[in-house]
């Protein structure tokens, strides 16, 4: 049996959207190295480059909302290719900031642009596929990004060993490639307009499910997110393994989603989405708990795998069971606010964590990982998505 077959039939513009991403991705580096960045290429402390990825969070946090409504009405192509041209051109000039407000500033915008993406991405693959292939498109999707990902970050490696500047630049320079792959071969969609006398669907501000499901997603995302901030000064500074064993860190995580993602969801899409969620935070307290004892290669190899299996269960159910209570007129709302929510993980975490880091020590910060995950899941765990039926 092919555990690849849930991928046949998948539409055109589906790979199209997936094959710009992976261009995309396939140069993403400067955010895994922005700490490193700031704490080596622009010699501030540590706590200073936990306030430098706050401010990027902040810049997330107000994109998510507004750039998926602004795509439910305007359509979602045409939010993804500016998204994709103006933060690549935002990239390029990042480095040349020599002061730290203007560096923020940058930084803040830079994020923003970056996150318009996500909603607009996520509600037009919604759209693409029925509900029974919806999965597969969200593991492609996911493939593609991880494709680009197991490339990027090590790749940044060896370029932050010799120039961070080259980390931003060629992080750009692929940003902007995307853009002109999705802006040649896949069509602007039109904006999503409603019928005379149609009454849009609950907003989802409103709906208590959807709150149900991501306030205890967003703890485990700031557990997720140590992988931005504590991580690689755990590795890097404090271990003296250097920034290329770092990046050697995201291709094994990135090789183990390609390998295994998809296959491991279609295996699993009969799961209620209660159980993944669960299982999925487990993965992650076990993983990132297991990284205090983690001081060699090996071990952190081995502690990475665990988390990863925790990334891979995680957010493929999470984009599914928010994709199901979404009506079909307010997708780009519905997948914005949970962009949203990895955007105020990624506002918090990495800098209540390398706070924690530098006033507690790192045992504190990866055993209380591994507690918050762990409650995360058992909340989650009691997600039913409206008029499911029993489901194993």
């Amino acid at each position: 049996m092919n555990p690849w077959k849930g991928l046949r039939g998948l539409p055109r513009e589906v790979w199209l959207v997936c094959a710009s991403t992976l261009v995309n991705r396939l140069g993403t580096m400067a955010l895994p190295f922005l700490v490193l960045y700031l704490t080596e290429g622009r010699h501030w402390t540590p706590a200073e480059a936990a306030y430098g990825m706050m401010v990027y969070g902040a810049g997330a946090l107000t994109a998510g909302p507004f750039s998926g409504r602004l795509a439910d009405r305007l359509g979602h192509v045409p939010v993804l290719k500016a998204s994709l041209w103006t933060s690549g051109a935002l990239l390029l000039a990042l480095p040349y900031a020599t002061t730290k407000p203007l560096l923020f500033a940058l930084i803040f915008l830079w994020a923003g642009l970056t996150q318009a993406f996500w909603p607009s991405a996520m509600a037009l693959l919604t759209g693409l596929a029925p509900p029974e292939k919806r999965k597969a498109v969200f593991a492609l999707h996911r493939l593609a990004v991880n494709l680009g990902m197991a490339v990027g970050p090590a790749l940044g490696g060896f370029i932050a060993h010799h120039s961070y500047r080259w980390v931003f630049w060629t992080d750009g320079l692929s940003t902007l490639a995307g853009a002109v792959l999705l802006g040649l071969l896949l069509k602007a969609s039109p904006a999503q307009g409603l019928p005379p006398g149609h009454t849009r669907g609950r907003s989802p501000w409103k709906d208590r499910s959807l709150a149900f499901l991501l306030l205890p997603f967003i703890p485990a995302l700031m557990v997720f997110f140590q992988i931005e901030g504590t991580l690689p000064l755990w590795v890097v500074r404090d271990l003296g393994l250097g920034s290329r064993f770092f990046g050697f860190l995201f291709t094994v995580n990135t090789l183990l989603i390609v390998l295994l993602e998809v296959p491991l969801n279609l295996a699993m899409a009969h799961w209620r989405h209660g159980k993944l969620l669960l299982l999925g935070c487990l993965c992650l307290a076990a993983g990132f708990g297991l990284t205090a004892w983690a001081t060699g290669y090996g071990t952190l190899i081995l502690t990475t795998g665990i988390w990863t299996f925790g990334e891979m269960i995680l957010f493929p159910a999470m984009s599914d069971a928010v994709a199901t209570l979404a009506p079909p007129d307010r997708r780009g709302e519905y997948m914005g606010l949970l962009s949203l929510s990895f955007a105020a993980a990624l506002a918090l975490g990495p800098w209540l964590g390398v706070l924690t880091y530098a006033k507690a020590g790192p045992r504190v910060v990866w055993l209380s990982a591994a507690a918050i995950a762990g409650a995360s899941g058992l909340l989650l765990a009691r997600f039913r998505t409206r008029g499911a039926t029993p489901r194993r």
